[in-house]
């Protein structure tokens, strides 16, 4: 299955019933700090709403209630795959993707099959603090290199301004977050990031 190469990141799934009929055809649901009820909700109705759009949704960190829901895909970050049944995970069919940011967490990803890597952040990013500094677009080419044919996200400090370029470095998909959810209008920015990556 080729995933677009547009894939943007929201935190509600309020944001669907905006950003799916503009064409996304890959979103992830990255919702931190809910009742376990709200989770199980707004990962069944993202589920309802993608399918309906035909796109793709993966979800982030929750990995059971993902398989529960009968969703289709799952990314997980390093600390993530610390505490995740990944034997139930692949028995449920889920596909999987990993995040990365240095040769060891690149090695430990590549050791689980992934179906997908993503690297980040390629540039500076208001989003979290992190550890790593950017990470720049020659490591998005030797991350490209040495993981082949996979299918390569990046992420981090993403603009549709950089974006040619970070295709051109080797990435294959490119992940948003900030430039569209805090964008005073972010069903154009969405249209934008549409126009780039197809």
């Amino acid at each position: 299955m080729t995933l677009d190469r547009f894939y943007p990141i929201f935190d509600d799934v309020a944001w669907l019933p905006r950003a799916l009929p503009l064409g996304v055809k890959l979103v992830q649901l990255r919702l931190k700090d809910r009742a376990p009820d709200d989770l199980r909700r707004q990962i069944a109705a993202a589920r309802d709403l993608c399918r309906e759009a035909g796109a793709v949704l993966v979800v982030n960190d929750h990995w059971q209630l993902a398989i529960e829901e009968g969703c289709d895909w799952l990314h997980l970050g390093q600390e993530d795959l610390d505490g995740a049944d990944l034997p139930a995970i692949r028995r449920a069919g889920l596909r999987l993707g990993i995040s990365t940011h240095d040769p060891a967490e690149l090695d430990r990803a590549l050791s689980l099959s992934p179906d997908y890597v993503a690297l980040g952040p390629v540039y500076p990013t208001v989003l979290k603090q992190m550890k790593w500094h950017q990470q720049g677009l020659e490591r998005v080419t030797e991350w490209k290199r040495l993981i082949g044919d996979l299918p390569l996200v990046a992420i981090g400090g993403m603009s549709t301004a950089r974006a040619p370029g970070v295709f051109a470095a080797g990435a294959d998909i490119v992940s948003v977050v900030t430039d569209i959810t805090r964008n005073p209008n972010p069903e154009a920015r969405i249209s934008e990031w549409i126009e780039v990556t197809r």
